[in-house]
């Protein structure tokens, strides 16, 4: 489970690294500053940088992380110098953030830039994308990788949609219109979390309808679309207080055991915790686990919760479908339901996590550019061992 904020360090080193620690703990990705590609403003000019950081947007299925670096700028001109320190007067923010996206390799700690989408940084309306790999060899490190979004065209009665993707062969990002819509109703898809990559298919989310996925690969990518199971699928979010982060805390999907898993919790007591698994056909889902969270919590715990201290849901494990992480109030619980068993407790003072399997020959392996294949280069000496010393090192630091 991998922080969603990329820590920036004050370094030269020349790759990031990893601060591992066991799940539901997070882990941190330091990312050395001069690899981040922070904002250069002129010191004389008005345009200053109020906050440049970075957030852990999703992980591909064998490991590589896409990031999107962030730059809050604002107008503050200088309006008086005084022993050589400028005074600067804030006259206005710019909320059209200059996006910068990368992918990384958090066991070799390689990082590459994505170029820009359609040349400019002024993309910060493709919130959600996701990160795609193939190889030729199964079980093997990546030979090539897709980074896309999907977006709804003209006036959003899904009619059609955009495909922006970038392809490592080509190291270019292309766009693709007219896509035939999947959607059975002239509704608006809200895309609202992580997308996942599953079965040589991205998959995009909204929380309270359901998933399309596409191959980005593909010379003509196909949308198909799967709704959420039956009594799961709620109206349309309006507004800022309900825009599907509230709902999104009480259901979750995620990718665990290689099938695409739908898991929700009851807001009111008792708190009933459902699993459900995507059929292999992609035509409906089958009901895996339901547990009464009452015979898991201490005895009397569920006695003392109220208001905003219910059950919600912080992700699903990836290797085993009857482990869920839970969030109550302060504390991050782990359970499996097969034996309704509590597993861990412990503080969740530093939010969700991304989930991130983390293959053995990661460490050695490269991220894949135009006209190379990882499988070939692993000139990437750095191994598991290597990054755990270090972070160890860190710590005691």
């Amino acid at each position: 489970m991998i922080h969603p904020l990329a820590r920036l360090a004050d370094s030269r080193a020349p790759r990031a690294s990893l601060l591992f620690a066991e799940p539901p703990c997070l882990s941190h990705l330091i990312i050395p500053a001069h690899l981040a590609d922070p904002p250069r403003h002129d010191p004389r000019g008005d345009d200053v940088s109020l906050l440049y950081g970075g957030v852990v947007k999703t992980s591909s299925g064998d490991g590589l992380l896409l990031l999107a670096f962030m730059d809050v700028s604002a107008t503050a001109p200088i309006v008086a110098t005084r022993g050589g320190t400028q005074e600067r007067k804030l006259t206005a923010i710019n909320l059209d953030c200059d996006i910068t996206r990368f992918v990384c390799n958090p066991l070799s700690g390689q990082v590459f830039r994505l170029p820009d989408i359609d040349g400019t940084k002024k993309t910060s309306w493709y919130t959600e994308m996701g990160i795609l790999t193939q190889s030729e060899r199964p079980d093997r490190p990546p030979d090539r990788y897709a980074v896309a979004v999907l977006s709804e065209d003209g006036d959003g009665e899904g009619r059609s949609f955009v495909m922006r993707r970038f392809l490592s062969q080509t190291g270019k990002w292309e766009k693709l219109v007219g896509l035939p819509s999947p959607l059975p109703l002239p509704r608006r898809i809200n895309i609202d979390r992580e997308v996942l990559a599953l079965a040589g298919r991205l998959w995009w989310v909204d929380a309270s309808w359901g998933v399309i996925s596409s191959d980005p690969f593909s010379g003509q990518p196909d949308l198909r679309f799967v709704e959420l199971p039956r009594g799961s699928v709620t109206e349309p979010m309006e507004g800022l207080e309900d825009d599907g982060r509230v709902q999104g805390r009480y259901c979750h999907i995620g990718v665990s055991e290689g099938r695409l898993r739908y898991a929700e919790v009851s807001k009111e007591k008792p708190f009933l915790l459902s699993s459900f698994a995507l059929d292999d056909d992609g035509s409906g889902w089958t009901l895996e686990h339901r547990v009464a969270l009452s015979r898991v919590f201490p005895y009397g715990y569920e006695d003392q919760l109220s208001g905003d201290d219910t059950p919600h849901i912080g992700a699903l494990d990836p290797l085993s479908a009857s482990i869920m992480h839970l969030t109550v109030a302060e504390l991050a619980f782990s359970l499996d339901m097969d034996r309704e068993k509590l597993l861990s407790c412990s503080l969740r003072d530093e939010g969700t996590g991304v989930p991130c399997v983390l293959p053995p020959w990661l460490g050695s392996s490269r991220i894949p550019s135009a006209g190379t294949f990882s499988s070939t280069k692993t000139d990437a000496k750095k191994t598991l061992s290597d990054i755990l010393v270090r972070a160890d090192r860190d710590k005691r630091n």
